[in-house]
């Protein structure tokens, strides 16, 4: 009897009800399918996590499931893309970004092949699974493999326009998402640029750069803020790595202050990333990186999480306050 779920059954639709961004990752490999890319998918025994059953209701002939082994799916997958196939491979991020490093980097990142790693529920999302499950140091362990792309999208469209972008990129990516529950910011017209930021108002006192879960509580913040008569902007910064370093210069030489928002250790992140491209360029705003502060997270559901570390959007309100008061 098939395990999969039925894209009308009550199992899907209430799984989808807790992750209504479940379907964009493998709605964006259906497209590529469609327009007749050699895309295969797989995924290490978490197809309803990652919402890859609907990819293989669809085409069960290019779904692998590797089962709990995501060392060996990432070894695999990198031998699938010398073979001339485009392989997505997806896992939590805590085990993809962390545990399969060296695979990535001799296998993929090395070699240069077009493998696409996609480490779902990012940060500290998985709540009262723990430390083992929290994935607050990939983005620092990625940026700093050679020749590997990191992207961090902020919503399931985002997502879904990256994927279809990323077909004709030449080097391996490393997609940071979170678990499809991110309010949605775009239409999915818009299409994806690798190494461009978004920016979405111009703030002269403040700005906020984000990525990720961060983006759509960075945007609520600014709204706030400029209730209150503060200029404040936001700039939505996906691709991590090759990061958008003139728009930075741009926005450095016009705000007075930056603030960096993630969902991770502020030590090697995108904060850190900002923090480089601002050292080299000097500018007139003062950066301050928000994050997790060089700790392991708390366990507790995601929620209250957000709240104790402040990246909701009353805590970047709040954080921002701090920094124009000093």
């Amino acid at each position: 009897m098939s395990t999969t779920l039925e894209s009308g059954s009550w199992q899907y639709r209430a799984l989808n009800a807790l992750n209504p961004g479940l379907d964009h990752l493998s709605l964006g490999l259906m497209d590529l399918v469609d327009e007749g890319h050699p895309v295969v998918a797989a995924t290490a025994d978490l197809k309803y996590s990652n919402g890859l059953s609907l990819f293989e209701r669809h085409h069960p002939e290019r779904f692998i499931q590797f089962g709990i082994s995501e060392q060996h799916m990432v070894s695999a997958a990198a031998g699938m893309a010398s073979a001339g196939l485009k392989p997505f491979v997806a896992t939590f991020a805590s085990f993809l970004g962390l545990l399969c490093c060296e695979q990535i980097r001799m296998d993929v990142a090395y070699t240069g092949l077009p493998v696409r790693l996609i480490g779902h529920h990012t940060g500290i999302s998985l709540g009262f699974y723990g430390t083992s499950h929290h994935a607050t140091e990939d983005i620092s362990t990625m940026r700093a493999l050679a020749g590997l792309t990191v992207v961090s999208p902020s919503d399931g469209p985002q997502l879904r326009a990256a994927i279809r972008a990323s077909i004709d990129w030449p080097e391996p990516i490393y997609f940071r998402i979170g678990r499809g529950r991110d309010e949605t910011i775009y239409s999915g017209d818009e299409g994806f640029e690798f190494g461009r930021g978004i920016e979405h108002g111009r703030g002269t006192d403040i700005t906020f750069i984000s990525c990720g879960s961060l983006v759509h509580p960075s945007l609520e913040a600014a709204r706030m803020l400029g209730e209150a008569g503060v200029s404040a902007g936001v700039i939505d910064m996906p691709t991590i790595k090759p990061i958008d370093e003139a728009l930075i210069r741009e926005v450095s030489a016009r705000t007075g202050v930056i603030v960096t928002a993630e969902e991770h250790n502020i030590i090697g992140g995108l904060g850190a990333a900002v923090a480089e491209v601002m050292a080299e360029n000097p500018a007139r705003a003062r950066l301050h990186r928000h994050g997790i502060r060089d700790e392991y997270s708390l366990i507790a559901p995601p929620t209250h999480l957000y709240r104790h570390y402040e990246l909701d959007a009353d805590g970047l309100v709040a954080v921002a306050q701090r920094q124009l008061n000093r």
